[in-house]
């Protein structure tokens, strides 16, 4: 346990954050898991829907520092692909 009182606040910060960092990862992959379920099942209309919800989740996942810049780029770059294959098929 800290004994100092900058690393006793540091520990309240940590599972503050580590919370947080859990919860947002949750909403991502369940986000993710209901999309790729969308697209199995070729409904392109709530893909579609789908997309944009799991768009804002990577970028919000993103910016709280849950997930890297670039696989934030990569996931939205490979989910629109398969969005369009569907489309077009």
């Amino acid at each position: 346990m800290a004994n100092h009182k900058s690393a006793i606040k540091r520990a309240r910060q940590n599972v503050k954050l580590r919370e947080r960092n859990r919860a947002l990862r949750t909403e991502l992959r369940s986000a993710l898991k209901k999309y790729r379920a969308l697209l199995a099942a070729k409904d392109a209309t709530g893909a579609e829907g789908a997309y944009v919800d799991v768009q804002k989740r990577i970028d919000k996942a993103h910016t709280k520092g849950v997930i890297h810049a670039n696989a934030a780029a990569r996931y939205k770059s490979r989910l629109a692909t398969q969005l369009k294959k569907l489309k077009a098929a």
